[in-house]
C-alpha cells in the first residue's frame, strides 16, 4: 500500500458562483469517492477561503508572518484527501471521481508521499 495526497484547485470565485446543480454535482463526486474509498482515506477536509490563510516566511531573526496565502494565484487550494490505496492507479482512478476534474477552472493533483523506513 502506498499513500498518496489528492489536492484539490479551483478558483474561488467560480465554486462561490455555483449553482444548486453545481453543488450537487460537486457533492455527488465527493460522496462517490468517498464510497469507493472507504477506509483508504486516512483524512480529508475542505479548506476554508485563501484570504483566510496565514503565511510564515523566512525574516532575518525572527519568522515574518503576513496574512493570506503564500502565492497570489486565481486557482486555490480548496480541499484534499489523503488516501491509502495499493498504487498510483487506485489514487488516479479515485480522483477521477471528483467533479472537480470536469471544471475547466480547476483540478486536481495526485502526489505520493516519501515512505520512510
Amino acid at each position: 500500500m502506498a499513500q498518496y495526497l489528492i489536492l484539490i484547485y479551483g478558483d474561488e470565485a467560480q465554486w462561490d458562483a455555483r449553482t444548486e446543480d453545481g453543488m450537487r454535482a460537486t457533492d455527488a463526486g465527493h460522496q462517490a469517492f468517498t464510497e469507493r474509498a472507504g477506509g483508504a482515506i486516512l483524512a480529508s477536509g475542505e479548506l476554508e477561503p485563501s484570504i483566510t490563510a496565514t503565511t510564515v516566511r523566512a525574516g532575518g531573526e525572527r519568522p515574518l508572518i503576513t496574512d493570506g496565502p503564500f502565492l497570489e494565484t486565481k486557482e486555490v487550494l480548496g480541499g484534499f484527501y489523503l488516501v491509502d490505496v495499493p498504487d498510483l492507479d487506485e489514487a488516479l482512478a479515485l480522483a477521477a471521481l471528483l467533479h472537480e476534474t470536469t471544471e475547466d477552472h480547476g483540478g486536481v493533483q495526485v502526489q505520493p508521499l516519501v515512505q520512510h523506513g
